[in-house]
């Protein structure tokens, strides 16, 4: 993929991002949300894929999930094809139980329960 291919659907997730309502990064959905907007690539490429095969970003979502003792946050990014309305869903796990969140999990298929 070019660079002039990526850079839309980069932009667009980044945009997304930082346009949530009120993300100051003070409460841990935020958090985990800022931290895979600086440093977790894969997030873009996964939305530049997407994009190349015709699916649209139509919702991201922070879902807190306590692991024992620490504090996770799944991270759900969903994509919609443009011509059949089908959705596919991907995850991110971030711990941010302490100052500095880092990644659990890798980028993956979600499924709803």
């Amino acid at each position: 993929m070019t660079p002039k291919q990526f850079a839309p659907a980069a932009e667009e997730l980044f945009a997304r991002i930082m346009q949530m309502t009120d993300n100051a990064g003070d409460t841990d959905e935020h958090r985990a949300w800022n931290y895979l907007a600086n440093s977790y690539s894969w997030i873009y490429a996964k939305a530049a894929e997407e994009f190349a095969r015709d699916f649209a970003l139509t919702a991201i979502e922070a879902l807190p999930s306590l692991r024992g003792t620490r504090k996770i946050v799944d991270c759900v990014f969903a994509y919609t094809n443009r011509n059949t309305d089908f959705t596919e869903k991907f995850v991110v796990r971030c711990d941010v139980t302490e100052e500095f969140p880092f990644l659990v999990k890798k980028l993956s298929p979600y499924y709803d329960r």
